[in-house]
């Protein structure tokens, strides 16, 4: 009797550890196995809705007060430079009209839990030629007013933020070259904040049940190659968003 107790509890325990797996998914048009892995696009127009990615986490336990978090997005192409259709931001072939994110899901998708019910506010970085030349990074941060924080449960994959590509300078006169190369997109992490009282602000590097790459103009199948994250941050670097 004794052992058959001794068994069942290391069979519960086992189950609980795999029903509580923090992890972190990238994916097109929904969160994790919901969407897809990889976005052909035929790069003809320059209208039309932006092609979106979903980032989405399953936190660890005892997230109790989350308040927001920072993400690392690294873009790498197959070409030893990255194509100008890549390059967003301030004196870039793309602009700063070419890529935006949002932390609103209240119209959708709804596959996953939406922790923010469109209460978040963020920003971005976006740095061309991170690491090496045909790379860049892409980091993401949100919050939720102080009053609306509070648990996210450790068995829901929940939505962390959606990362639209617009169409803009794809085709035609000053057109940026490079939208029908492949390249990969990898999550390398998401940071929860909480309370500095908490003392509790985890970093998942690891997937949620689905993957952490997304690819586009690659054959089905294909494998990212991973990039590496900086150090964490602080509650402090994302607490300016309240000002």
């Amino acid at each position: 009797m004794r052992k058959s107790i001794i068994l069942t509890g290391a069979m519960l325990a086992l189950t609980a550890s795999f029903a509580s797996a923090a992890g972190i998914n990238l994916a097109w048009d929904d969160c994790g196995l919901n969407g897809t892995m990889n976005k052909t696009d035929a790069c003809n127009t320059n209208t039309g809705a932006p092609n979106m990615l979903v980032a989405s986490f399953v936190p660890p336990s005892n997230v109790v007060e989350f308040l927001g978090l920072s993400a690392q997005i690294d873009i790498t192409s197959e070409s030893p430079a990255l194509p100008d259709w890549w390059k967003h931001g301030t004196g870039q072939c793309r602009s700063t009209n070419g890529l935006s994110t949002g932390f609103d899901f209240t119209s959708g998708p709804f596959s996953c839990v939406d922790f923010y019910v469109g209460s978040a506010a963020g920003g971005f970085a976006y740095d061309v030629g991170y690491g090496s030349p045909n790379r860049a990074r892409l980091r993401i941060q949100c919050a939720v007013p102080f009053e609306n924080r509070g648990p996210v449960s450790d068995v829901d994959e929940h939505y962390a933020f959606r990362v639209n590509l617009q169409r803009a300078k794809t085709t035609g006169t000053g057109n940026c070259n490079g939208c029908s190369e492949v390249s990969y997109i990898v999550l390398n992490s998401i940071q929860l904040f909480q309370p500095p009282e908490q003392n509790n602000d985890p970093d998942i590097f690891n997937p949620g049940g689905g993957s952490i790459c997304a690819t586009w103009q690659a054959t089905p199948g294909t494998n990212c190659p991973l990039s590496t994250p900086t150090k964490s941050a602080s509650w402090g670097q994302v607490k300016s968003l309240y000002r």
